[in-house]
Order: structure tokens, then sequence, then C-alpha cells
């Protein structure tokens, strides 16, 4: 359920303390605040205006599906192997080694037939990654002045810091 400024409902209310364009940002805002003892404990960064990027890693063919099942179904044998193990009185190596062997063949056979009934309809492996274009930090309402001005110290510092200092310096935060 939405809270106030867009934020996410924490159970008590929440003031939008400062907008970044990156999570890297807003985890050094934190941070900041962090470092100079305010309670962060009622602080939040939610992420907005959420995107789902998937992304193609390559050709799915039947001899990859057989593989990417075979090494399923050899740590699952590995797993039923080593429960085994533990209760054989002897060769106990034999019943792990056995269990991969079977699990990996009985993996890429169920692998080679999953990927097969799809009837080439999704041909192609992928990454699924859910990205924010835009992270809030969002406090308590009762702490909100007080972030404002631990957060203007460190706008203060990083638009006065030297400019030998290059890639240390800290983007300025857009306070509200």
């Amino acid at each position: 359920m939405p809270g106030a400024h867009g934020g996410t409902d924490l159970g008590r209310p929440t003031v939008m303390l400062a907008a970044y364009p990156d999570y890297a940002s807003a985890q050094r805002a934190v941070d900041f605040l962090s470092d100079n003892k305010f309670p962060v404990q009622g602080t939040a960064i939610v992420g907005t205006d959420l995107t789902l990027v998937e992304t193609v890693l390559g050709r799915m063919t039947t001899g990859r599906a057989a593989l990417a099942g075979a090494a399923t179904g050899a740590w699952f044998g590995l797993f039923i192997g080593l429960l085994f193990g533990i209760f054989a009185t002897t060769a106990w190596l034999a019943v792990i080694v056995t269990a991969v062997v079977i699990g990996a063949v009985w993996g890429a056979i169920f692998g080679a037939i999953a990927h097969a009934m799809t009837g080439g309809r999704r041909d192609f492996t992928s990454a699924s990654s859910l990205r924010a274009g835009r992270y809030t930090v969002v406090v308590d309402a009762d702490q909100a002045e007080q972030g404002r001005q631990v957060l203007a110290r460190m706008n203060w510092q990083a638009e006065n810091q030297p400019a030998n200092q290059g890639n240390q310096q800290q983007q300025p935060a857009k306070v509200r």
C-alpha cells in the first residue's frame, strides 16, 4: 500500500528526504546519514518507475537443454547419494557416484524431452532483472528535518571538495 510521497507503507508516516537516479547514490546518502549518527532504523530506500529487463543469453538447443538437465540431475543425485551414503556400511563412495550418474542421465532425458515439448516457442535462454528509474530515501516524518540538515552537510562537503579528488566526490542529493 503506498505511503506518503510514493513510498512504501512502513506502518508510520514517512517523508521523502531525497531522490537519486541510481541505487548507489541513495545508498551513499543513507550511509552518510548513518555515519553522522542519524537514526537510520526509520529510513528506507524505495525504488520507483520499475522496469523489467530480460537479457537474452543465448540460443537454447535440445543439446543445451539436455546438458542443463544433466547438471541439475547430478546435483539432485548427489543429494540423494549423500543421504543413502550416510547409512551405507560399505562402499559409500560407490553409492554417491552411482546416484550422481543416475541423476545426470535422468536429468538429461527430462531436460531434452521438456525442451522438445515446447515446440520451438522459446528457443533461447534469458535472465530477468528488475530496475528502478529513481530511488528515493524516505524517513520517519518526525526525523525529516534532522535528515535534511545532515544531507545538506553532505551536499556542502561534495561541492567544496578539491578538484583533484575526482571519482571520490559524492554526487549532491536533490534535497526536498
